[in-house]
């Protein structure tokens, strides 16, 4: 099976050297800085579990992309998920399965508009990584799970071929009959941090000591309520669960989404709360929340404008 993994940062890096590593053919969609990068020192993974450098791993510019894959890994930001499509569009043919691991749903709908729905599979991963300065994919803890499945929850000849490629491949994979449903679940819990932690500027433990456990709750309520109106009712214990990790005293969890808006850097807002608002009615904390990311991006974006006037006058003076 020929795989196309976009990107080689953190999450596509890191599943797409545990492939190659494994054996599997597998090429990396890279920009030409990255491939440079690969080319020059490798594909470095430093993990709990084992780290590897794999030299000189195939890579492919968008530009040079003339045929197409059989899987194609995509693990990009939300952000970038429009010029994602594009570029991967001359590596999508008849047969070809996409699987996305981007938190939320809003990716599914758009995946398919230009793809077609048969060609989406459902997808979620459960890992703690980053990319560091220098390059180097740094595993932050030994979960490196990957689930996937048919969108409709049927088992296929060509889910069966995928199975094949990731189980046994150096990370905890796992082939699912209700992948929609663990989709769903993870964007509630994804969500509820992410409003709350970024709302309060701070880590669960932090809003625990605050008094605000109950406003947690609230919107993790609001939360289920929305995916339970679009049919993906949450179990008692998967409730439970996201309850008792999101309230956990001492807990130092906090979303990425706040650590990106700590670095000034872009988030997936609209991706992970605006369209989980926009699919419910009544949720005013999740409304708030995303209000207040939406008014993090305005700023960034006018302060960035501001940046550039300055920066071009510097330059017309010198």
């Amino acid at each position: 099976m020929r795989i196309l993994v976009v990107g080689a940062g953190a999450i596509g890096g890191y599943f797409g050297g545990r492939l190659l590593e494994a054996g599997r053919d597998v090429t990396f969609l890279v920009r030409p800085r990255r491939a440079s990068e690969l080319a020059e020192s490798g594909l470095r993974i430093r993990s709990p579990l084992g780290d590897v450098t794999l030299r000189a791993p195939r890579t492919v510019l968008a530009a040079d992309l003339a045929s197409s894959f059989d899987l194609v890994l995509l693990s990009c930001k939300a952000y970038d998920l429009q010029e994602a499509i594009a570029s991967i569009a001359p590596a999508v043919g008849p047969q070809t399965a996409i699987l996305p691991l981007l938190n939320g749903m809003r990716h599914t709908d758009l995946l398919a508009e230009r793809f077609g729905t048969s060609r989406v599979l459902g997808g979620l991963c459960v890992i703690s990584v980053l990319l560091t300065p220098d390059g180097v994919i740094d595993h932050l803890s030994e979960f490196h799970d990957l689930a996937f499945g048919e969108l409709p929850g049927a088992r296929s000849h060509r889910i069966e071929s995928v199975a094949s490629a990731l189980l046994g491949a150096g990370f905890d994979s796992r082939l699912s009959t209700a992948i929609l449903q663990e989709m769903w679940e993870k964007w509630v819990f994804i969500a509820t941090m992410a409003g709350m932690t970024c709302l309060m500027r701070a880590a669960v433990g932090d809003i625990v000591a605050a008094g605000a456990t109950d406003l947690v709750t609230a919107l993790l309520d609001e939360c289920s309520a929305i995916a339970r109106g679009q049919g993906f009712t949450l179990s008692a214990a998967a409730l439970e669960r996201m309850r008792a990790m999101l309230t956990m005293p001492g807990s130092t969890l906090m979303a990425s989404m706040l650590r990106d808006i700590e670095r000034g850097s872009p988030i997936e807002g609209d991706h992970i709360l605006g369209d989980l608002a926009r699919r419910g009615d009544e949720a005013p904390l999740l409304r708030v929340a995303y209000a207040q990311v939406k008014a993090y991006e305005a700023r960034r974006a006018r302060e960035g404008h501001h940046n550039q006037r300055t920066r071009a006058a510097v330059a017309e003076t010198t």
